[in-house]
């Protein structure tokens, strides 16, 4: 089934590019949607929604993960899962590597970034962290993205981008620096670094794989190859780890939630985005993202039990108002 709808999400005209700008650049972000005033379907709304919950259940899911497994254990779970479902996807539609030299070096730098160096970093950072704090850090994201790329492309951003990221990044350095309100659950230094660190990496491979949906390659291939090539990379873990300890032993709850960051988070919510960006337009379904991080929030509150301090709020309010701000940017 994930096989048959990411088959027919490639063949819609929507790459990651056309995201990142549309979601980091702040710059034309109505490519794709023709400026068409329709009614939006349902469908893609509904999906978008639903995506955006997974996404922002990720900090919640670690912590629930972390209870009986060792942060590396969870990473290397996760990304082993999501290469063996991925390379199943890709036998299916048989998506080729990009052609050129260039493209599988962007291809490997998305792939160990987002795959690899990304769950690692973020497990350590979450098990050392509450679930509220690493949501919050997420959401600068765009922010990073949008840096990252304008660097690249030597071009300065726009005044209302700056701002926009001024004030973002004020709110990340309280919600770190000043231990911003833990939400009732313990916080460290370390660990809300260790999380801003995956956020700058992951950053870096949203760009390499944007740079290579320019040059034609689909975006759900990308997706598909760097889980793919995650699992080549971490194998010698994994094989090493299966003959030292077996396979891992925990509760139901901590293996449905590695089993749901694998599947669910890094398989079928892209293939679900990109479905709803395709199907509902770029410009429409893109707004959609500010609701992950507040899913996140809700989600710690209700699983995990954290609270919302006053101090949480207040720099969570000025990440949110930063992101808006670059992101509406012209």
């Amino acid at each position: 089934m994930v096989a048959t709808a990411a088959a027919c999400a490639m063949r819609a005209d929507v790459s990651e590019y056309d995201m990142v700008v549309s979601l980091e650049d702040g710059e034309s972000c109505c490519k794709g949607d023709g400026g068409s005033r329709r009614d939006l379907p349902v469908g893609p709304i509904v999906v978008a929604i639903a995506v955006m919950t997974f996404w922002g259940a990720t900090p919640v899911l670690t912590r629930i993960a972390v209870r009986d497994f060792d942060p590396l254990t969870v990473a290397v779970l996760r990304t082993s899962m999501a290469g063996l479902l991925g390379g199943a996807v890709l036998a299916a539609t048989r998506q080729a590597l990009p052609a050129s030299p260039g493209g599988r070096k962007l291809l490997l730098v998305s792939a160990l970034s987002g795959f690899v160096l990304f769950p690692l970093l973020f497990t350590f950072g979450q098990q050392r962290t509450s679930a509220m704090h690493g949501g919050m850090i997420l959401a600068s994201l765009p922010i990073f993205t949008g840096a990252y790329a304008a660097l690249l492309a030597r071009r300065r951003p726009v005044r209302g981008w700056v701002i926009g990221s001024a004030v973002a990044l004020a709110g990340e350095v309280a919600l770190v620096a000043f231990r911003a309100g833990g939400g009732g659950a313990h916080t460290s230094l370390s660990g809300d670094l260790l999380i801003a660190v995956s956020v700058l990496v992951v950053a870096l491979g949203y760009v390499a794989g944007a740079r290579l949906g320019q040059t034609g390659y689909h975006s759900l291939a990308t997706t598909f190859w760097g889980v793919a090539i995650g699992l080549i990379a971490i194998a010698p873990v994994v094989v090493g780890d299966l003959a030292a300890d077996g396979i891992p032993h925990a509760d139901p709850g901590p293996w449905a939630a590695v089993i749901f960051l694998a599947t669910v988070t890094s398989i079928v919510g892209y293939v679900g985005w990109y479905w709803a960006l395709a199907h509902g337009g770029i410009a429409r379904i893109a707004t959609i993202q500010f609701l992950q991080p507040f899913s996140g929030l809700v989600l710690a509150a209700l699983l995990l039990g954290e609270d919302f301090t006053a101090p949480l709020i207040a720099a969570s309010a000025a990440i949110l108002a930063g992101v808006t701000i670059a992101q509406r940017a012209r």
